[in-house]
This record gives structure tokens, C-alpha cells and sequence, in this order.
């Protein structure tokens, strides 16, 4: 198996005199199916155009952008794996100083707002070739959106970046479409009406949905609240229409998202030649492929609808699930690599125990506006039938040469309650012994900001998870990740919260503080303190102090943050609490939470 060229070297041992299309990636070349950009710059080589990598370049700099020289088709641009922004700069904006996804874990590797500065440089170089920028920074920023890190309303990223078309969503099917459009000698202007892209245009068609202009969203909170609620309902993959919104004197123009792709699809793309391994030219480990070079992709997509989430937004809401002989061929050819010790890593996606679901309706479904099929309350056609995900885990787990599969993406704990099969499956033989859920809260009025399950919810699955271990015979711990300072939570609520954990003898090590994201709900309702979906106030958590006695109300048992827990129950008139959370001397824990960091696939 051979890397995808970083060099005129590597392409020229390949025979190509030329590429038709040239990657440029914010993260380091590991050729992983996890990787996004590998993901699809394989998906373009199967299907016949010459593909090369430019990763990390250094953008001071020209020459790095001109290494491979002009493509014949095309530049495809991504900030890599994370947006930028939130790779570079904690939720109190201050700079990180690691990069997973750089070789060393090094930060710097790429810029702040790496889309629009790769964009610049290659428009420099190559003024006439086209420019498409795609990933999650571009994908959450297609629209005009509020950015965290400037506290203000920017423009969408295609108009920033002035690049030529911009990819939102998954991208297998958009830049296939346009490659073979332009492979077929068609010009670049023609691609107007690819699914999963925007462009910029003079006027609209009189179908589209016009969102409120760029200077109203800025200028206005209770616009961008329409805004964001008028995009928000045209997300459904198959009913959704074109969305518009006017920058200035054009429109950024969202064609309606890509559609999911087929079982057989997603077997096919999984089945490419991946060396699941970092380019030789690297010397030093890239921590992200560490974490994840033994884990498999199973599915994609989450129909959760999570308020902070963006996998909802990226991905879609339809699971799209690979065939279970698909992910066992994949296990096999994994087991042969010279680095597998027998451990599967993982077996899931951006929530494990979606595998195999989906609408037990597909015409209702493919018309559905809801944006989670779980909240307020499942809907009825919800088809959570645990069989095929329970026999997927048994079947890896039976590979030869695997001794051990463990989950460590992300669970639905209130999916859990009605899927016997896969949770007796699951602790049975692939939690390691903490199992990973997230209730993000359990004060009523945040979690139906989050759109999370209060709880009732959360004390029925303890109950469950303890019972089911207790049959095993097995001594197992849940790891609950908590969010403070999302939009709606007060210090009262978070003071609920911390009373809650010590009647369960539960005690964090890490606590998750909200930040803004581009293109979620939550951050619209932290930038407007509006709730878009019901016009109501919200309160927001916005000074630096409360944010940090918020966060320090979930550490009560550290006594590094006693000083700021008494003052945290001072300031909202619970000194009441002091002696219940302070005592800890009476602490104990039959269900813990450890600090585990979060999963690649996501909090769910």
C-alpha cells in the first residue's frame, strides 16, 4: 500500500506528471479512514484523478503552497479536524500549548483562521485556479455566524475567505460531483447546483429561504435568532431547500445538504487502501493517531440533536451504518498490521449504540423537520432495535488475533434503557471497566436547553448500570462528563448539580466549561440570550468569575477549590450546602467518575 504524494517525487514514482486535485490540510498526513481529509482524498483516487497532500504548510511563507505545483482541476482546502480557533484557545480564550494533530504535539503548526489564510496564500500563488474549502471550520461557518473568539458576528467563511465554492457537510459526494463535472471539460462557474454546497450569487431563485442579510444578524440579536431558526429547519438531508443570505450586494447561496450515503457506499469507502499509519517523512508521534490507529468507524451521523453538538450540523441526523462483514474485513486487515497487540480500541462513531439505527418510517422520516429524534421524547418511529449493533461486538470480538474490543466512543445512556442486548454485551466485555456517558447536567430547565435528558433519566440508567454489573459479577464505574456555563445554568443550578453527584458518591476529575462553537444552537443562545426556537430569554453566564465558580461547584472534593466553592455558595445564598459538599470525609462512591478525556467521536 502506498501514501498519497506530499511530493513532485512521490507523484512522479506514481507516474503523474500532474495532480487534477491538491489537498491542503491544517493537520499532519496520517493515512486513517478517521482522518477526514485522507478520507476523501482516497475516495477521488478510487475513483481515477491524480490526488496530493499539502499538510501543515508553513504559511509565512509561499513556497509551501507551491510544492506540487498547479492542479488541473482544483485546490481542496480544510483547517483539519478541529476548527482552528478551538484548537488553538481554551473556553477562557487562552492559547492552548499542544496540537494533537501535529507530529511532537506541537502547537503552531497551523494558523488561527487556517481556511482563510490557506486560501490567500493559494490565490496568491495560483490566482486562476479554483479554491474550495470544505471541513468543519468552513461547514459550521457557511453562514454568517458568531464568533466566540471575537465576540462579534462574522461574515460567512466563503465570503472571508474568498475562496470559490465552499463543501459544508460530509464530502464524499460534493467533490466527487464536481471533480467529474470538471474532469468532463465543464467550467468551474457551471457548479451551481451541487447538493452540499454553497457559492456566491448576484440573485436567488424564488424557491430558496431568505435568511435575514449579514448586516441585520450583526446589527441585531433577535434577527440572528430568526436566522439561526430558519436554517436550523432546512437540515433534513432530503426535504431541506435552498437556503440565502446577503452579504453586502450578493448572496451566500446553501444548496440543500449532500445526501447520506448508501450502506454499500460507505462499505466501499471504508474498503479503500489506507496504510492506517502517519507518512514515513514524519519523525515524531502524532498523538491523535496514537489514540485512534486501533479503533474502526462503524457509522456515521447522530439523530440526538444535542443543543452544543455540531455533529448533528456535519454529519446529519440519518445514520448511515456499514455492514457488519465490511467492519470485520476491516478488523482483519488491522490484525496484520506489525503494530496490532490484539486491542481493538474502538468500535463505534459519534455515538456507539446508533449502529444500525434508524427511521422505522423512511417516507415520514425523509420529510421529518424535528432536529433530534430523542428529545423532548423518542419519536415513535424511532427503531432502536439492538440486535445488529450487539452482534457486531460479539462478531469482532471473535476475530482471530483479537483478544480484546473496547467502546470508548461515546454512549446514549437513555438509548441504553431499551437495548438490553447491547448493554449486556457492552459491560459485559467491552467497557474496561468505565462506561462513558455524558448527562451534561440534571436541573431540569438546562438540560432542556441541551436538549438532554434530565434526571430521572440519568438515576434509571445508574440503577440499570449498577444491577447489570452487580449480575456480571463485575466492578464497573460510569464516567459522566458535566458541562458548566451553558447557556440557561446559573450558580443555583450548578450548586443542584454538585448535590446531586454527592447523593450518588459520584466525583469528577475533569469538567467540560460550554464554549461557543460556530453553528450550534447553544452558542446562538449564548450570543443572543434568546432561545430561537422559543423566543424566550435565557440567562447566560458571561464574566470570567462566575464561569470559574461554576466550574469549580463540580470539584467540591478537591480541596484546591474549597476558597472558590464557599464562594460560589456565598454568592448565590447556599451556604446551606457548605456542610453536605465540603464534608467529604462521608463521601463514598459506588458509582465514580474518573477523568478520562473526552472521546475523538464526540460528546453525546
Amino acid at each position: 500500500m502506498a501514501f498519497l504524494p506530499l511530493t513532485k517525487e512521490e507523484a512522479a514514482a506514481r507516474g503523474w506528471p500532474e495532480f487534477d486535485v491538491i489537498f491542503v490540510t491544517g493537520d499532519a498526513y496520517v493515512d486513517h479512514p478517521a482522518f477526514g481529509v485522507p478520507l476523501l482524498a482516497r475516495w477521488l483516487e478510487f475513483h481515477g484523478f491524480r490526488v496530493g497532500i499539502i499538510a501543515q504548510p508553513d504559511w509565512r511563507s509561499r513556497e509551501p503552497f507551491m510544492a506540487l505545483g498547479r492542479p488541473r482541476l482544483f485546490f481542496a482546502v480544510s483547517a483539519g479536524a478541529m476548527d482552528s480557533m478551538v484548537a488553538h484557545y481554551t473556553p477562557a480564550r487562552k492559547l492552548r500549548h499542544d496540537d494533537a494533530y501535529t507530529p511532537g504535539n506541537r502547537h503552531g503548526a497551523r494558523p488561527n483562521r487556517a481556511t482563510i489564510v490557506y486560501t490567500s496564500r493559494l490565490k496568491e500563488c495560483f490566482r486562476d485556479v479554483p479554491v474550495v474549502i470544505g471541513g468543519i471550520e468552513a461547514s459550521l461557518r457557511r453562514l454568517a455566524h458568531y464568533d466566540f473568539w471575537e465576540d462579534k458576528v462574522r461574515r460567512s467563511l466563503l465570503v472571508d475567505a474568498k475562496a470559490d465554492l465552499l463543501v459544508f457537510g460530509m464530502g464524499e459526494r460534493p467533490l466527487l460531483e464536481m471533480a467529474e463535472h470538471l474532469r468532463r471539460g465543464e467550467p468551474f462557474s457551471s457548479l451551481t447546483d451541487i447538493r452540499g454546497t454553497a457559492r456566491m450569487a448576484r440573485e436567488v431563485g424564488a424557491d430558496a429561504v431568505i435568511l435575514p442579510s449579514f448586516e441585520e444578524v450583526a446589527a441585531d440579536r433577535l434577527r440572528y435568532a430568526e436566522a439561526f431558526r430558519l436554517a436550523a429547519g432546512e437540515t433534513n438531508q432530503y426535504c431541506a431547500r435552498m437556503v440565502a443570505q446577503r452579504h453586502g450586494e450578493r448572496y451566500v447561496v446553501c444548496n440543500p445538504p449532500a445526501l447520506p450515503l448508501s450502506e454499500a457506499e460507505m462499505d466501499a469507502l471504508y474498503a479503500l487502501p489506507f496504510t492506517r499509519a502517519p507518512h514515513p517523512s514524519y519523525r515524531e508521534t502524532i498523538p491523535a493517531y496514537d489514540q485512534i490507529k486501533a479503533s474502526v468507524t462503524t457509522h456515521r451521523g447522530c439523530f440526538g440533536g444535542c443543543s452544543f453538538c455540531a455533529i448533528t450540523h456535519h454529519q446529519g441526523k440519518f445514520i448511515q451504518s456499514r455492514s457488519e462483514a465490511s467492519v470485520v474485513r476491516e478488523v482483519e486487515r488491522m490484525v496484520q498490521m506489525p503494530w496490532f497487540r490484539g486491542s481493538v480500541s474502538d468500535v463505534g462513531g459519534a455515538t456507539a449504540n446508533m449502529y444500525g439505527l434508524g427511521c422505522g418510517h423512511p417516507e415520514a422520516g425523509e420529510r421529518c423537520r424535528r432536529e433530534s429524534c430523542l428529545y423532548p421524547r423518542p419519536c415513535r418511529h424511532l427503531v432502536v432495535a439492538d440486535r445488529r449493533a450487539a452482534g457486531l461486538l460479539r462478531r469482532v470480538k471473535g476475530i482471530r488475533g483479537v483478544r480484546h474490543v473496547t467502546v470508548t466512543s461515546g454512549v446514549r445512556y437513555d438509548l441504553l434503557e431499551r437495548q438490553p442486548g447491547y448493554l449486556e454485551q457492552l459491560l459485559g466485555h467491552h467497557v474496561g471497566g468505565r462506561l462513558k456517558v455524558a448527562p451534561e447536567h440534571v436541573v431540569g430547565r438546562v438540560t432542556d436547553l441541551m436538549h438532554k435528558p434530565g434526571a430521572e433519566s440519568f438515576e434509571r440508567f445508574l440503577a440499570l448500570f449498577q444491577r447489570e454489573s452487580a449480575r456480571l459479577g463485575k466492578r464497573q464505574f460510569v464516567v459522566p462528563y458535566l458541562m458548566s456555563g451553558h447557556p440557561g445554568c446559573s450558580l443555583e443550578d450548578m450548586v443542584e448539580l454538585s448535590l446531586f453527584l454527592r447523593k450518588h458518591g459520584m466525583r469528577v476529575e475533569q469538567v467540560q466549561d460550554f464554549t461557543p462553537t460556530p453553528g450550534t444552537l447553544s452558542t446562538c443562545m449564548y450570543h443572543t440570550g434568546l432561545d430561537p426556537v422559543t423566543g424566550e430569554q435565557t440567562y447566560v453566564a458571561r464574566s470570567d468569575r462566575e464561569k470559574r465558580l461554576q466550574k469549580a461547584l463540580l470539584l467540591w472534593h478537591q480541596p484546591a477549590e474549597r476558597r472558590s466553592v464557599l464562594e460560589a455558595l456565598r454568592a448565590c445564598g447556599r451556604e446551606d450546602a457548605a456542610r453536605l459538599l465540603l464534608d467529604n470525609e462521608r463521601s463514598g462512591h459506588p458509582v465514580r467518575a474518573g477523568g478520562a478525556a473526552p472521546s475523538r467521536r464526540g460528546r453525546k
